[in-house]
């Protein structure tokens, strides 16, 4: 089956530890053909759309570790599968994206995640469907709201809601020491909408990344555990991945949510928990396969591609 993957860069790419890198190896290893391209490269033409992408292939070697033939248009509907797994900010160049990603379902293509379902779910609004499950949360424009809040929680996380990689995430204690400064900084003075949650001191066990992937989860989490003085356990901040089996509590999590958000048409997620609390639920482009399966010997990627050709079946 031809895979088309819609990514970042290749160069960008750490191949040591990237997820969309071991979901192509796994999937060439068993067979499939690997096209590439931008999210760029996608185009409404002669009323259909298409990609102007390359054939990969995938190359043993460290530094030269990838192959690109010469550029192709082809129609998205001619793949078997379509990846989109661009990084966010989920701007609006990427909701343009999605845009022309439903257009081509609609023509016939598969598309993983399914890009309304992506463009319905805040990856952070999206936690308040399921409040019974998430720390106390406020979500505003208001710097006396968020006020209000540190003064019934005390100690609060503040971030913005279209960060990644622990960006622009801010704990407040109890002195509130420089709270309306945060608040205007990060809010531009009210243009923007904020999350602020309780700080949930089960940080220093880790922020833990749960795979879903078809409907079903893996029995690993990634631990994504703060060193020093820090309070983001995420890996892009300085965090060390610690994979662990999942607890009772969390498989309970994740048995409940993975097949309402696989009905939808979110064939891959990945749920945020800290301290049984549900704090994110990604669905733009999950990580953390490559971790998972160095430590703990669950081969995610090859799980990923057994789901994905299942789901194709």
């Amino acid at each position: 089956m031809d895979f088309l993957f819609i990514a970042d860069p290749l160069e960008s790419f750490k191949i040591h530890k990237d997820s969309t890198l071991a979901m192509m190896r796994v999937a060439q290893a068993a067979g499939h053909r690997l096209w590439f391209c931008q999210s760029r490269n996608l185009l409404w033409k002669d009323n259909l759309v298409v990609a102007d992408c390359q054939s990969l292939s995938i190359k043993p070697s460290s530094t030269s570790w990838y192959e690109l033939a010469e550029l192709e248009s082809r129609a998205l509907n001619s793949f078997a599968a379509v990846m989109m797994r661009t990084d966010p900010p989920f701007d609006i160049e990427y909701l343009n994206s999605t845009w022309l990603l439903s257009a081509a379902q609609r023509q016939g293509a598969k598309v993983f995640n399914n890009p309304s379902a992506v463009r319905d779910h805040s990856e952070k609004i999206s936690i308040t469907e399921f409040p019974e499950l998430i720390p106390p949360t406020l979500i505003t424009r208001e710097l006396s709201a968020v006020e209000d809040f540190h003064q019934k929680h005390q100690d609060i996380v503040i971030k913005p809601l279209d960060g990644m990689g622990g960006m622009g995430v801010f704990r407040v204690g109890s002195d509130g020491l420089n709270l309306a400064s945060i608040v205007e900084t990060l809010g531009e003075n009210g243009a923007r909408t904020l999350m602020a949650q309780r700080f949930l001191p089960e940080i220093t066990q880790g922020d833990k990344r749960v795979l879903l992937i078809g409907g079903e989860y893996v029995s690993f989490a990634l631990a994504r555990i703060p060193q020093g003085s820090e309070i983001r356990g995420n890996l892009a901040a300085g965090g060390k991945g610690v994979a662990m089996p999942l607890s009772d509590q969390e498989r309970g999590i994740a048995e409940r949510l993975a097949p309402v958000l696989n009905a939808r048409g979110l064939f891959l997620v990945g749920l945020d928990l800290i301290g049984g609390f549900v704090t994110e639920i990604n669905v733009t482009s999950p990580t953390c396969f490559v971790e998972i399966t160095e430590q703990t010997g669950f081969d995610v990627p090859q799980f990923w591609l057994n789901q994905l050709e299942k789901a194709l079946s």
